[in-house]
C-alpha cells in the first residue's frame, strides 16, 4: 500500500480558495472530480506546482512532476468542492492514512464554518 504525506501547499491553497468564496457547497463528486483528460488539459497550461496545490497528499517514493506523486484531489482546478473534501476524509480513513484524513477533516470543518 502506498504511503502519503500531507501537502502543505494544497492545504493552504484550499483555505485561500475557501476564503475567496471559490467553492461548491453541493455537488456530485463522482461527476465533478477531474478526469484524466481534465488533468492533462490543466497541465498543458499550468505548472506541476499548480497541479500539486489541488492534491492533499504526496505519494512517498513517487517522482516529482508525475501524476503518481499527487493524490487526494479536492477540487475541479477552479473551486474547492465540499464533496471532494468529504471524499478525501473517507478515502484516507478507509485506507488508514491518518495525516491526510485529519488534514481533510480540518479543511472540511473550516469550509463549513466559513460558509455557514
Amino acid at each position: 500500500m502506498a504511503s502519503y504525506s500531507v501537502n502543505p501547499a494544497a492545504v493552504e491553497h484550499a483555505r485561500t480558495l475557501i476564503r475567496a468564496r471559490q467553492y461548491v457547497r453541493d455537488s456530485d463528486w463522482g461527476e465533478s472530480q477531474p478526469k484524466a483528460a481534465d488533468e492533462n488539459a490543466f497541465l498543458e497550461s499550468h505548472s506541476w506546482d499548480a497541479y500539486a496545490e489541488w492534491h492533499l497528499g504526496l505519494t512517498e517514493g513517487a517522482s516529482d512532476e508525475t501524476k503518481a506523486r499527487y493524490a487526494f484531489g479536492y477540487g475541479d482546478f477552479r473551486r474547492v468542492h465540499r464533496t471532494g473534501l468529504i471524499a478525501c476524509v473517507y478515502r484516507a480513513a478507509e485506507w488508514r492514512h491518518k495525516d491526510i484524513e485529519l488534514a481533510a477533516h480540518d479543511l472540511l470543518q473550516y469550509f463549513d464554518q466559513t460558509t455557514a
